[in-house]
């Protein structure tokens, strides 16, 4: 499977937003977008979804273009994980059932049941199936959330700061979870994020949004002191620690 976001631009009213974005993942990868706030990251997720129309481009998921696609069709191909997720009197597990719905033609089978378990007990949320969402945590939101995203089969899930307002341990398992099912699905993930130090620890490939375009892209080997200043204003160092490399932040 290959994702592939060949020149899209978007703009709100007259102000442009995207300037021609580009980029490639492929299956099993999971890509951080990153960039400081209002440079565009999560328009060019619904872009992506085609919850936006951009003015101009592609995304094209194995050469067919998403964009050309109805709502259903696109659901089968993407998951959506927005930043905030509404809740409501809705059990957990009915919430993610309706993941299900693009695939669903006449009534729910034993099949929508059965996947829909199966996401339920990947992560974790066994003992929680029955309670209304209205009553959870914002970590167990967020599971919920990207739980219905997997219900849907898609071939790339899209996440849109997965680890927004979430303790430590919460950003660590939810990160932990898109890491394997990345690793053990045939999908990809794409995910927005500012915390560089989670990204560089889970994510396979990096690009850097500034000024609606694609500053740098690539693996860790693009995550520079120069890139990170240039991006966001700020200078910081990366050392090495236990293997893995730190960016922190020159006081």
């Amino acid at each position: 499977m290959m994702l592939n976001v060949n020149g899209v631009s978007f703009q709100y009213k007259s102000t442009p937003v995207l300037e021609n974005i580009q980029f490639n993942v492929s299956c099993h990868e999971v890509v951080a977008i990153l960039g400081p706030n209002g440079v565009g990251k999560t328009t060019l997720l619904k872009c992506m979804n085609a919850i936006l129309k951009p003015q101009s481009g592609t995304i094209a998921i194995d050469g067919e273009n998403i964009l050309s696609l109805g709502p259903l069709e696109i659901a089968r191909r993407l998951g959506y994980v927005a930043q905030k997720s509404e809740s409501s009197r809705t059990t957990v597990f009915d919430a993610i059932l309706l993941g299900r719905r693009p695939h669903i033609v006449w009534r729910i089978s034993d099949h929508d049941l059965l996947i829909t378990q199966a996401a339920i007990h990947r992560l974790n949320l066994d003992h929680l199936s029955l309670r209304f969402i209205n009553e959870l945590s914002g970590g167990e939101l967020q599971k919920v959330s990207i739980a219905r995203a997997l219900v849907q089969e898609p071939k790339v899930l899209l996440l849109d700061e997965p680890t927004s307002s979430l303790d430590l341990k919460n950003q660590i398992e939810i990160l932990q979870i898109v890491r394997e099912v990345a690793a053990t699905h045939d999908v990809s993930a794409v995910m927005t994020m500012h915390n560089l130090n989670m990204a560089l620890r889970y994510s396979d490939k990096f690009i850097f949004l500034k000024g609606g375009a694609v500053f740098a892209a690539g693996g860790p080997d693009v995550i520079t002191p120069e890139t990170i200043q240039a991006v966001y204003d700020v200078p910081v160092e990366i050392k090495n620690f236990q293997g893995a490399p730190v960016v922190i932040p020159i006081a």
